[in-house]
């Protein structure tokens, strides 16, 4: 392995002969862990909206050969937004649904997300953390099915799961939070509400920006920022449970605890990131529960690692750590976790 790792998962046991709930793990962390806190909650927002604002001016004012790094600095801060309402979709930003709700769109308006769409999904891929065929996060293909896929289907998965990995947030983005068949009926009135405020948010927002800035003004204020936070959200989700010996197992076999404990990735980003996205990356205890504030995922991160350690997977982020995802974590095996495009095409 090219990325720093303390504990290997393939050499710890990941599905139910471990013999551990996740109710225990639960139990095992302090009860400070969940509780709320509105100062450092709203602290948090007030954080991203003037680091989003401060990016802003900064591409407005900035000569052409700093904007690159203006625009990394806003797409990352648009992170944050997103991480603030991903606490609202978890209802552990605030006491009231009806604020996390709120908070939760507005934070994501910007980012063209409904905020409803995902928070559903995404709570489904929590029930379903690496179990095969179920969860929606990053789920590899099977060697037959990639092999029985079309060459056009065959192009766009192999770049997605490879060099072009940073793009997937945005196929991610446009399959499935638009799509009402993808939600039950009960959740389609809610649906329906997010993806009309994003429409009309892009509807007023996008004509007016083109009329007072042109089109590059579009390119130059939302879409690079836009691709810089996809990218963002792309390597997140990859990173948080990809490895060439994290496997995926089927419902048999599969067990929650050990998906949620030695499946998930503690990666530690450069500290202005890691500050500009609320610690998201601290994932493991959100993924033990998701009623853990972001400002507490390190407390908890660190008593599960007093009580858990040797379950937990820690690691660098690094060029060479993406290399290794990316050239290697393609289809699912049963056996070693991943087979790789080369060696399913080489037999």
């Amino acid at each position: 392995m090219t990325a720093t790792t303390d504990h290997p998962v393939n050499s710890l046991p990941v599905s139910g002969s471990a013999n551990i709930q996740l109710k225990d793990i639960v139990k095992s962390l302090p009860r400070e862990c969940f509780q709320k806190s509105s100062f450092k909650a709203w602290r948090s927002v007030l954080l991203s909206v003037s680091a989003v604002t401060l990016g802003y001016v900064a591409i407005a004012q900035a000569p052409w050969f700093l904007l690159p790094f203006a625009w990394i600095f806003t797409g990352t801060a648009l992170t944050g937004c997103f991480v603030v309402a991903h606490d609202c979709g978890h209802r552990s930003f605030a006491k009231r649904r009806w604020v996390n709700d709120w908070v939760g769109h507005i934070m994501m308006l910007p980012l063209i997300y409904p905020f409803h769409s995902w928070r559903i999904l995404h709570d489904y891929h929590h029930v379903h953390t690496n179990e095969l065929h179920v969860d929606n996060a990053w789920q590899p293909w099977t060697v037959e099915a990639f092999e029985g896929a079309s060459p056009a289907l065959q192009a766009f998965y192999q770049a997605l799961r490879g060099r072009l990995w940073w793009l997937a947030s945005i196929a991610h983005w446009a399959k499935i939070h638009f799509d009402l068949s993808q939600f039950a009926v009960r959740d389609h009135a809610k649906v329906k509400v997010s993806i009309a405020a994003v429409v009309i948010f892009a509807a007023v927002a996008f004509p007016l920006l083109i009329a007072t800035t042109g089109i590059w003004g579009f390119v130059k204020f939302w879409l690079l920022p836009w691709l810089v936070y996809h990218f963002w959200m792309s390597t997140f989700t990859l990173v948080h449970h990809t490895a060439p010996d994290i496997q995926f197992h089927p419902t048999e076999t599969w067990d929650a605890a050990m998906a949620q404990l030695a499946g998930t990735v503690h990666c530690s980003y450069p500290r202005w990131v890691e500050i500009l996205c609320h610690d998201i990356n601290v994932h493991v205890p959100h993924h033990i529960s998701v009623s853990i504030p972001s400002y507490q995922l390190r407390m908890a991160h660190q008593s599960l690692l007093e009580n858990w350690g040797q379950y937990i997977r820690q690691q660098k982020f690094s060029w060479e750590m993406m290399k290794e995802i990316v050239d290697h974590c393609h289809l699912y095996d049963p056996e070693v976790a991943y087979q790789s495009f080369t060696q399913v095409k080489k037999g």
